[in-house]
């Protein structure tokens, strides 16, 4: 029989202590953080990208108007015009 028996487990309760927070600390890390983007915020990236081709347009359109190369069909400007206060 040992009287001064060394029991390592025994020792230290600390460490036990601090191996069950560290294992805690270890699977809070593996969960992976999950983002949806709602359906508002998809349209308003849809929209921003159509604004800037909007944008891209007027100021093509501005540019043709100043250089006197815009030529617009006045029979589908009218039709256009009925169509859009029509509906």
């Amino acid at each position: 029989m040992k009287i001064n028996s060394l029991n390592s487990a025994n020792l230290n309760p600390y460490a036990r202590q601090q191996a069950k927070v560290d294992q805690a600390d270890v699977q809070k890390l593996q969960k992976a953080d999950k983002v949806e983007i709602s359906s508002q915020a998809k349209e308003m990236q849809e929209n921003s990208s159509i604004q800037a081709e909007r944008q891209e347009k007027l100021n093509q359109l501005k540019l043709n108007i100043e250089n006197g190369t815009y030529q617009a069909d006045p029979k589908q400007t009218a039709a256009d015009l009925l169509k859009h206060f029509r509906s």
